[in-house]
């Protein structure tokens, strides 16, 4: 065995136990005080959609984790952003992009102005967090869904989704301004 070999074979017997454990980490979305990196503040959201979970740092090194079901490859919000609107069961219409990626999902929203009402049966459940950028609306939501199924999984067409008992839960406790970084 030359030093090159030793060197691979050492790395990946060093290595395995992280990958093991990495594979063995169940998905949990239910909220739950965790530590984190004191590189966050108190009062903003941190959401990481690789691990499927949204942070709310309630004092430093401790948040709140809720699982999240987020956007879709090459659909989802990264950067940061803050909250400017608030609202509770939100009315809601696809974007243009939206009905021009799936007609069929969206036909009846084409050629006209129809603005769902809020509801049970309104995919952006009982509450909404609107993200902006310098006074500017993303069209990017914290929000939550009529699928709860979809929590731990990329599925939507790029807004951060929460069932609706957790989305009113972080909607009670953030207010207007807070930051949100998305990774």
């Amino acid at each position: 065995m030359d030093r090159r070999q030793f060197l691979a074979l050492s790395t990946a017997a060093a290595l395995t136990p992280f990958t093991l454990e990495a594979q063995t980490t169940v998905f949990d979305p239910t909220p739950q005080e965790v530590r984190i990196k004191k590189d966050f503040a108190p009062g903003q959201i941190l959401v990481l959609p690789r691990s499927y979970y949204l942070y709310w740092v309630t004092e430093e090194r401790k948040a709140i984790r809720y699982g999240v079901g987020v956007g879709r490859a090459g659909l989802e919000f990264t950067g940061q952003a803050t909250i400017d609107v608030k609202k509770e069961w939100p009315t809601w219409r696809p974007t243009e992009d939206m009905i021009e990626r799936s007609p069929k999902t969206y036909s009846r929203f084409k050629g006209n102005k129809y603005i769902m009402p809020g509801g049970p049966d309104n995919p952006l459940g009982a509450r909404a967090l609107y993200l902006f950028q310098n006074g500017v609306d993303t069209y990017f939501r914290i929000h939550g869904t009529t699928q709860p199924q979809t929590i731990g999984s990329s599925i939507s067409n790029g807004c951060i989704r929460l069932t609706n008992e957790h989305v009113t839960d972080l909607y009670n406790r953030v207010p207007k301004g807070t930051v949100v970084t998305v990774l």
